[in-house]
């Protein structure tokens, strides 16, 4: 026995706590009607999961609490609490007894739990399928049911029998598996859905992230190309200046002396009055001294002269002078004699005589005039000295100013190549500000670049140079127009995005692989119910078809499955309409009545689809036996005769099924081994008696 017993505390009618031991294989639970004993087949449906109120009689969770009396007031809560032997394991928990309740509080708020710990339905009914056991399933009939089997739609009673064969769970997980498989469906395309979503974007990121790239690459090309570039390029220019200055100290050093030196020819020139007042000197002395050479040779041809007419007196020559000397001595004179006598004396001393003091005058103007002339030859000599001092000032003035020009003019040739240097050391600076701003500091990094011998860099064509800067602006101006702002947070968001996109591609994957193998799954579980079915049905018939003949002394009846299309339309997307064939499997009864040509179900009496229902209740019964079946009042409408049979059934499947039966048959009854009374007083409250049968018979014995 597995069904221990059942607890009912505020439930409908049982106001109070009331408990139901079933000690016995046969259970009897009796009473008038309206004492509320299909409450307890009910109770067991709430216990169980059973989520339909209506089918318990009412219309809302708070239908199922006590609603109170004059003598009772009204409870809060109804709660049903079912234990369960399993010593043998028919549940799938480590616990030898097995105890679940269910509570129900006037909000509508149900409450599940297993052994004493909260539970989900899912769970309760999960631990139940395990042992063929459910809320609604063929080991409760409730009353009125019993023909229920036999008025149920091929489908739904093909799920009975499913039911009853204990294919439950394999339908739970089935569905379960579907409705997995469906959510896996739904995710892939979801997940398909966020893919295509940020694919657009994944790629507008892949494609900045290939220029940030393509732009690294060309910054470290630049970086390179740059470095390279600015050593030479600060080579050159320290080489330059070095150079500039060696040669522009001798230059300066010989343009300071020239300096000097010009300085002192040009006091020279100043202190000389000048070349032209030099030469005017100069010939003038020319001039005075060619006059005195006259006078000398005038004065010499005097003297010649005078030397001449002293060897001759024909053609001497007396002095104006000495003659008016002499007129002067004779005119006063009145002696003509003596005035004879004067000029006999004139004539005697000048007829052999020459004029020696003309000579002698002569001879000392020419003296005199030598002297002069030795004067003036000195002063010309002076004057020429100084003539020439000033020509050679004024020659070293234009050879100073000629080599002072060509120091200049060299001196400006440096200061232009300074100028350029100048030029090329600020585009250097502005070069290396810019570079240094558009790529980094790393690029100022170049003092440690190698170049092997520094000054063959002077040596170098300065094209090779102009060439690389061409190609470090074409590069500064590919790098200033590929620029990407943020380009850490557009790395930061296509790694997350790629990421995302991975993460959802193996999402992807996994789902595809969910889905395959709940597929397979279902493929299986499918394959799985048709061959259980199929081999319960068979057994069922075999069951059906003697219990069928046994109860009716011959005939024979069987279930046979039926397939029926089921042409269902859907609207799919694009609004197309389309037919969606569907076949459906159902079971058809078919029973063969002993003398009678009865071929349909329709055609029964009460009795006899009573009597079929209960066949085939109990052939399902036997197939695959349930820990306990509740049969409520399902042989009211036997007679005496069948009553018996039904009791000789009800024994025969006690030894299979612990079984409880609320009933009002004598005969039924007299198969229990405990009988409950239910009881109901003017207060509207169920009450318990009980009388045990087995316990009687051991103290009788």
């Amino acid at each position: 026995m597995y069904l221990k017993s059942i607890e009912l505390s505020g439930f409908k009618s049982f106001a109070k706590k009331n408990t139901f031991e079933f000690d016995s294989p046969i259970s009897s639970i009796v009473g008038p009607n309206g004492s509320g004993k299909s409450n307890v087949a009910e109770a067991f449906r709430f216990v169980l999961g059973e989520q339909s109120i209506k089918s318990m009689r009412g219309k809302r969770g708070e239908d199922l609490i006590w609603n109170g009396a004059t003598s009772e007031p009204r409870a809060n809560r109804a709660s049903v609490k079912v234990t369960f032997d399993n010593t043998k394991k028919i549940f799938d928990i480590d616990f030898s007894e097995v105890t679940i309740e269910r509570t129900v509080h006037r909000d509508g708020l149900n409450e599940y739990l297993i052994n004493g710990s909260v539970v989900r339905l899912k769970d309760v009914l999960e631990l139940l399928a395990r042992a063929h056991i459910g809320a609604s399933g063929h080991h409760i009939i409730s009353q009125g049911e019993a023909d229920k089997i036999l008025t149920a739609s091929p489908k739904d009673r093909k799920g009975m029998v499913e039911d009853a064969l204990g294919l439950k769970l394999y339908q739970y997980k089935r569905l379960e598996s579907d409705r997995k498989l469906k959510k896996t469906f739904e995710n892939i395309a979801q997940v398909e859905a966020l893919r295509k979503e940020i694919a657009p974007h994944l790629k507008f990121l892949g494609k900045q992230v290939e220029k940030i790239e393509k732009t690294e690459s060309m910054r470290l090309e630049l970086i390179t190309l740059a470095k390279e570039y600015f050593k030479r390029e600060e080579v050159y220019l320290d080489l330059s200046k070095t150079l500039l200055v060696q040669e522009r100290k001798p230059l300066s050093e010989a343009l300071e002396k020239l300096s000097k030196e010009s300085k002192n020819v040009k006091k020279v020139i100043e202190f000389e009055s000048g070349l032209s007042v030099a030469k005017k000197h100069k010939d003038d002395l020319i001039r005075e001294l060619g006059k005195l050479e006259g006078l000398v040779m005038a004065e010499e041809k005097i003297i010649e002269n005078e030397k001449r007419l002293s060897a001759s007196d024909e053609h001497k020559t007396v002095r104006l002078k000495d003659v008016e000397d002499l007129y002067e001595e004779v005119r006063v004179l009145s002696n003509f004699a003596l005035i004879i006598g004067k000029i006999k004396d004139f004539i005697k001393d000048r007829k052999h005589n020459t004029d020696s003091k003309l000579i002698k005058e002569a001879e000392t103007r020419i003296s005199e005039l030598k002297k002069r002339e030795r004067e003036l030859e000195a002063s010309l000599k002076i004057a020429k000295e100084k003539e020439q001092e000033i020509t050679d000032a004024e020659k070293a003035v234009f050879r100073i100013m000629s080599e002072e020009n060509e120091l200049i003019s060299k001196l400006n040739l440096l200061k232009a190549r300074e100028e350029r240097l100048n030029l090329i050391e600020e585009e250097f600076k502005r070069e290396l500000e810019e570079v240094g701003h558009l790529v980094g500091r790393e690029a100022l990094y170049f003092k440690k670049v190698g170049l092997g011998d520094e000054k063959l860099v002077l040596e170098e064509d300065r094209r090779k140079q102009e060439e690389k800067k061409h190609v470090i602006e074409k590069l500064k101006i590919r790098l200033e127009d590929s620029s990407i702002s943020g380009q850490e947070e557009v790395h930061k968001e296509y790694k997350a995005t790629s990421e995302r996109d991975t993460f959802l591609a193996r999402e992807l994957l996994d789902l595809e692989k969910s889905a395959d193998t709940l597929a397979e799954l279902i493929k299986e579980l499918e394959t799985r119910l048709a061959v259980e079915f199929a081999s319960g049905l068979e057994s069922i018939n075999k069951k059906f078809d003697e219990l069928f003949t046994t109860m009716f002394g011959g005939g024979d009846a069987s279930l046979v499955l039926t397939k029926e299309a089921n042409k269902k339309s859907e609207l799919e997307e694009g609004d197309i309409e389309e037919e969606d064939e569907k076949v459906e499997e159902g079971l058809d009864i078919k029973v063969s009545l002993p003398r009678k040509k009865i071929r349909g179900l329709m055609m029964l009496s009460g009795g006899e689809r009573a009597l079929t229902s209960i066949a085939l209740i109990f052939a399902i019964s036997q197939v695959n036996p349930p820990p306990f079946i509740i049969l409520d009042e399902t042989d009211a409408a036997l007679d005496e005769s069948n009553s018996k049979k039904y009791g000789d059934l009800v024994q025969m499947l006690s030894k299979h099924s612990q079984l409880i039966l609320i009933t009002h048959n004598r005969e039924t009854m007299s198969r229990a081994g405990i009988i409950y009374g239910v009881t109901m007083g003017s207060n509207g409250v169920s009450k318990l008696l009980s009388i045990s049968f087995d316990e009687a018979v051991e103290v009788a014995k």
